[in-house]
């Protein structure tokens, strides 16, 4: 009976939110000043974790609307997290290297 409570209230929170009750977590390697992949696609609620392989200094950001964020500078060895609220295609670059470029498609 517990189990089946338990249940209801996730698939409450699921149709109240439209946001899955446990979020999941997609990882981006940064390494000789350019991301490891091109693109992303997540759903809503999501986040990205941004993992500095590099030897050198990155600053992750995007200004796409709906979903600015800037993570700081992130020295080598070191990773960032940023959660997408939002639906749509976000931009994200680095600060310190402009070639380095993403797409974060949220649905």
């Amino acid at each position: 009976m517990r189990q089946l409570a338990f249940a209801g209230v996730v698939a409450a929170l699921v149709f109240a939110t439209g946001v899955p009750a446990t979020a999941a977590e997609a990882v981006v390697h940064q390494k000789g000043k350019s991301f490891d992949k091109d693109s992303v696609a997540i759903n809503k609620g999501d986040s990205v974790k941004f993992v500095n392989d590099d030897s050198v200094a990155h600053n992750v950001h995007s200004r796409s609307s709906g979903g600015a964020f800037d993570l700081g500078v992130q020295k080598p060895g070191t990773s960032s997290s940023h959660t997408f609220a939002s639906d749509g295609t976000f931009r994200v670059r680095c600060a310190i290297h402009p070639k380095m470029k993403l797409t974060v498609t949220v649905k």
